[in-house]
């Protein structure tokens, strides 16, 4: 008649579930799946590339390629008496004084950047990893009441007809019964459609099975160093590729100077020998005042930037500690509440399932207790899992990967 009817199968499944629980995927499994399907990822490893690259050039011994240049002048197409100049040179570019250390120490900050970045994301997809594993929490427990509930209403229902039909109850008794049974029942197949979406999310995101138990995380520590947390290193990162791309700019004051040696061999007539000559020549730029000044203060507002950006990821990692801590105390009061209010309201079920038994209460009574013991059980399931999952939030509020 519906998924209520059907006890056993519900036995059956909690039996197979407890089966799986050894082998049940950790939350760090989980997290681990989904960094290797991440896009974002292999993005990083091209940054990376990019930024050992601009180290390779920083370490070079000229700031940028030689150049040679050739040429060759002659009377041919005029007098055509034989005259021939033929020049070559070879011209290369000069670092200016403190301009590739300021590159290379720029070159390895980005490096190190690179580095913190990925610590940031792996933090930013654990985040995201725990909040699908613990919207799956939620699903499942929310489908495992509703199961209850459509379970105890079939019983009831059945009960209640069973007593209608020796004129024991009225027909209103019987129809209630019905009515209750049947909301149950149309409860439990909305939690299972959420159940499968939870499912189908964090599957998505892990690319493997959903675990068949879902496992908490264990307490964080207890006074982790902030100045660690991979946001704030990542930021601690560009400020300080910001600040050696100021040092750059300024030991950059003038395009690179060049140094070339010349060879030319010419004649006057066919008749002469070619004279040769060799020379040297340095080209110096004059420094671009404007220019220059464009390049530094965009730099300096880079920096800036860059360090009130710094200041705001260390004050936004300690209000997002503080507030998860007292989330988590307030999680541990909320579940000792939900142990003690699940307790009295079996309690109470318990003595009016007997008076109605008995005919001493009637069904209307039983309904509205037995909706409070199933609410109350439900929001202690909530709690529970309300409660690891605020353990979750504090480690990530801390920077610490699952």
């Amino acid at each position: 008649m519906g998924i209520a009817r059907r006890p056993g199968l519900y036995i059956g499944c909690a039996i197979w579930l407890a089966a799986f629980g050894a082998r049940a995927q950790t939350l760090a499994n989980a997290f681990e799946q989904a960094w290797l399907r991440d896009p974002i990822a292999a993005t990083l490893d091209a940054r990376g590339a990019e930024a050992s690259a601009r180290a390779d050039a920083a370490s070079a011994t000229t700031p940028g390629p030689a150049a040679a240049s050739f040429g060759v002048l002659s009377d041919r197409m005029n007098r055509n008496e034989g005259a021939q100049k033929w020049e070559a040179e070879l011209s290369v570019p000069l670092w200016l004084p403190g301009q590739q250390t300021a590159r290379q120490a720029h070159a390895r900050s980005a490096i190190a950047e690179v580095e913190t970045q990925r610590a940031a994301l792996r933090l930013s997809l654990a985040g995201e990893v725990r909040a699908r594993w613990w919207a799956l929490a939620a699903a499942r427990n929310a489908r495992e009441q509703a199961l209850r509930r459509a379970a105890s209403a079939a019983s009831l229902e059945s009960d209640v007809l069973r007593r209608f039909a020796t004129g024991e109850l009225a027909r209103t008794d019987a129809n209630l019964a019905r009515n209750e049974r049947l909301a149950a029942e149309s409860e439990a197949i909305d939690a299972q459609t959420a159940l499968l979406g939870a499912e189908a999310r964090l599957r998505a995101l892990t690319g493997a099975a959903v675990p068949a138990v879902l496992g908490a995380e264990s307490a964080p520590p207890a006074n982790p160093a902030l100045d660690r947390h991979p946001r704030v290193l990542a930021a601690a990162a560009a400020a300080e590729v910001a600040r050696a791309a100021l040092r750059v700019a300024t030991r950059s004051a003038r395009e690179a100077p060049t140094v070339a040696v010349r060879v030319e061999r010419d004649r006057g007539a066919a008749a002469e020998p070619f004279a040769s000559a060799i020379g040297l020549r340095v080209t110096i730029p004059f420094s671009a005042g404007p220019q220059l000044r464009q390049r530094t203060a965009e730099a300096i507002a880079a920096a800036s930037r860059a360090e009130a950006e710094l200041a705001f990821a260390r004050a936004e990692v300690a209000g997002e500690v503080d507030r998860a801590r007292a989330a988590l105390e307030a999680a541990d009061r909320q579940l000792d509440s939900a142990r003690r209010r699940r307790e009295l309201t079996a309690d109470n079920l318990q003595l009016i399932e007997k008076a109605f038994a008995l005919g001493e209460a009637d069904l209307t009574t039983l309904l509205r207790v037995r909706a409070a013991a199933l609410d109350a059980e439900a929001f202690d399931l909530r709690q529970r899992a309300a409660r690891d999952e605020a353990v979750s939030q504090l480690r990530q509020a801390l920077g610490e990967l699952p």
